[in-house]
Formats: structure tokens, sequence, C-alpha cells
């Protein structure tokens, strides 16, 4: 079988000293830059993909908090169809613990004995997976994937600082771009199989190659882009494969009455960051969202109390027609992408012809009524057809989205 799009998955040395690999050039000599991502149908083999932190966290913490080293599994290439795609993370402890997920829990066990060995010897290891013929009898699962991955594992822990976790959690709590590198292939002994590239900003202690201009360079042009990249030594030497974290949405919920929680559940299951803002006291009460910021303000004071330039998305939803207005005209103020107003189509434009010569710049922004056209009428039908949209949004796939339920009838939550 073809490698899909964007992956290489031949040895270092097997590939071409000069050309691109079929893909996309972004530093010159020594090394080359492979694009990682290509033209893939539909959204099951896109390839810019990303490491998502969040869900790795709360095992990290406990067993940084211990003293103890675990081991990092990074997804370094593919082919064909498999559950995840470059990027992917997973976090396995000396216990057997783990967190994240490489393909749906169906080789995590396995991948698991081979992370027990990481940990006590130290020693990166790479693990690979091929499902797509008769090894997958060798299996018995049945999986029917007919896809191939190959995993990197490495050891974190006290000796090196936890790294790449620590730079990369600092930066998602910073939301600020990052990208960290791994040797996941190599033929030289100065840089053994994963050998770590970060910023030179994250401190001392980088390998000479890895600390050089051109890597440097690469890593903060895959944190910019939030694509994956694989970096091939001219030599054949070794390749480093390159992948930016996933940096989560901020959603910016304005009013915090009691529907608002169901949103704020869905939201953070996603690891997005949520702030929740209200004019009234009794609403606006951590102890309602224990996992969200909450603000009590009023819509004329949220600009000097709120970063709303961060936020991906702002949804009105206070049931209060003069609050929501005061929001409306806060927002068609910002540069905030997606807004979301819950409530019929008669109040949306009731409030739009109140807002006046405002609308104009909030119009091609906003979702009215907020939500894709799931069916249903609880609260909880409600927020997860406004998570599902502002997924979508956040993915780019808005429009293909709603096309698919064009023909249902609107959520709208009734005021």
């Amino acid at each position: 079988m073809t490698p899909a799009p964007g992956c290489d998955a031949r040895p270092a040395a097997a590939r071409t000293s000069s050309g691109c690999d079929g893909g996309c050039c972004l530093v010159a000599s020594p090394f080359r830059a492979v694009a990682g991502h290509g033209t893939a149908t539909g959204w099951h083999n896109r390839y810019d993909m990303e490491a998502v932190l969040g869900p790795l966290l709360p095992l990290f913490e406990r067993e940084r908090a211990a003293g103890r080293a675990l081991a990092l599994g990074i997804l370094v290439h593919t082919a064909g169809s498999t559950y995840r795609k470059p990027g992917a993370l997973i976090l396995i402890a000396a216990d057997g613990d783990y967190a994240g997920l490489i393909s749906g829990g169906c080789l995590e066990g396995d991948l698991r004995e081979h992370a027990l060995r990481v940990i006590a010897d130290g020693h990166a290891h790479a693990v690979s997976y091929d499902l797509r013929g008769p090894d997958e009898l060798l299996w018995g699962l049945g999986l029917g994937c007919e896809g191939r991955m190959r995993i990197l594992l490495t050891r974190v822990g006290p000796q090196n600082d936890y790294q790449p976790l620590t730079y990369l959690g600092e930066a998602l709590n910073a939301h600020r771009p990052a990208a960290v590198g791994l040797v996941c292939d190599s033929g030289e002994p100065q840089v053994p199989l994963g050998t770590l590239a970060l910023p030179l900003a994250a401190g001392p202690g980088l390998h000479p190659l890895l600390a050089s201009a051109t890597i440097q360079e690469a890593l903060a042009a895959v944190a910019r882009g939030s694509k994956s990249a694989w970096l091939h030594a001219d030599s054949g030497a070794f390749e480093l494969f390159m992948v930016p974290l996933a940096l989560p949405p901020r959603v910016l919920v304005l009013g915090a009455g009691a529907d608002v929680a169901p949103l704020v559940d869905f939201a953070v299951r996603l690891n997005w960051r949520v702030t929740v803002a209200d004019h009234r006291a009794a609403y606006a009460s951590a102890a309602h969202f224990p996992r969200a910021q909450v603000v009590h303000a009023r819509a004329d004071e949220l600009a000097a109390r709120v970063p709303l330039a961060d936020y991906t998305a702002a949804i009105v939803m206070s049931h209060h027609r003069a609050s929501d207005l005061a929001y409306l005209r806060l927002l068609a103020a910002t540069d905030i992408p997606y807004v979301g107003l819950l409530g019929p189509p008669q109040r949306r434009d009731r409030l739009l012809a109140e807002l006046g010569p405002e609308a104009r710049t909030l119009e091609p922004r906003l979702h009215a009524p907020v939500g894709l056209p799931l069916g249903g009428r609880t609260p909880e039908d409600v927020a997860l057809a406004i998570v599902c949209e502002v997924q979508a949004f956040v993915q780019g796939r808005l429009a293909q989205a709603s096309g698919a339920l064009a023909a249902l009838p609107r959520v709208a939550g009734a005021d």
C-alpha cells in the first residue's frame, strides 16, 4: 500500500539526499523540511494534526509531584486509515495508568508493556503496528483499520526536567504557540532515537546539532503554522519529527443562567478554555462553574476585565434583552470571529434593529439562532448543538456541517 499523503514511512537512510520527498521545503541544507499534511479525502485522513496536551495533564501532574518518571508516546508516522494521525500523544505511568489515546484503546495495552521498559532503562524505543493485512490476524483483534502506525516512546522524568511536557505545559498555560521536535529515526550515534529539540529559550542541555539555527527556525515555523512536519538531514543520518502544541479555543459565554452549565461541561470536556460573564452577582458564581473562569461585570466593564482579542467564540445567552443588546454592542467592536446568539429569529431581528449601524460589523460573524440543527429542546440538547457548531467553525467545517443538517429544524432557546 502506498503511504498516505504527507507520510513517508521509509527509514531515514532510505530517503534521497535531494528534493523534498514531495512535500514543501521550509529550510535550506543541511536539512530538508517536509510539510506534515497533504490533500486528503474526508476528515478521517486529515494531516493537520497537533499535540493535544490537556488530557495528559492530570496524570503528568500526579507523577511529577511524586517525582516519578513516565513514558511519553508520540505518533510519528501513519499510513492508510488510522484512528489518530501524526502528533497524537499518549502518556504512560510506571503503574500502568495512561492518558491519551493512539488507537481508541485497541493497542494501548501492548504499547504499555513497551513503555514500562522505556521507563525502566531510559532508552527511547519505536513501536510499529501494521493492521493492513496478514499481521492483523496475528493480533486477533479484528480491528479492520487497514492502517499502519509508528509510535516513538521516550522517558520523561526528573532527569530531563520532564521535557518536553514542562515546556508544552508552560506554553499551554500562557496560550502561546509552541512546537517541539523528537528524533524519530537515526543512524547517528551522537543523535540517538528520542533526542529532543526545543527552542533555545526553553533552557540549556540541547544537543548542539539540534540547537542549530536551521532547526530553531523550523521549530518556530511549525509553531506558527500549526502543522506537523518532518525534518531530514541531507546526509540521511537522522530524521526529526516536529509537532505543534494544539492551543484550545477560548470561548466567552455571556450569561450565567442554569442552561449555561451543560454548555460549559461539554466545552471543558473538549479542553476548551471557557469564561462565563454575567452582570448579576447571584448568577456569576464560581461555585456554579468550577471549571470555568467566572467574571461578575456589566457589558461595559468587560473590555477592561477580559482579553477580548484572545477569544475564538462568544455566545450571548443571558435571557435578558437589554443585557444581550449591550453584549452585542460590545462584540460588534471586537474581532471575535464567531458570535452566537441564543433565541428565535424574531428576537434576533429586533436586537439587530436596535443595534443600528453597528449591526453591519457584527452580522457577517453572527450565528443566530446559535447551534447546529440537531433537534431537541432541553438545555443539554441546546448546549450540544452550540458546542457542535463552534467545533465545526473552529475546524473549518461549519459549511459542511450546516449543509448536511439543513433539512432539520433549527435549535433555538425560548426566552
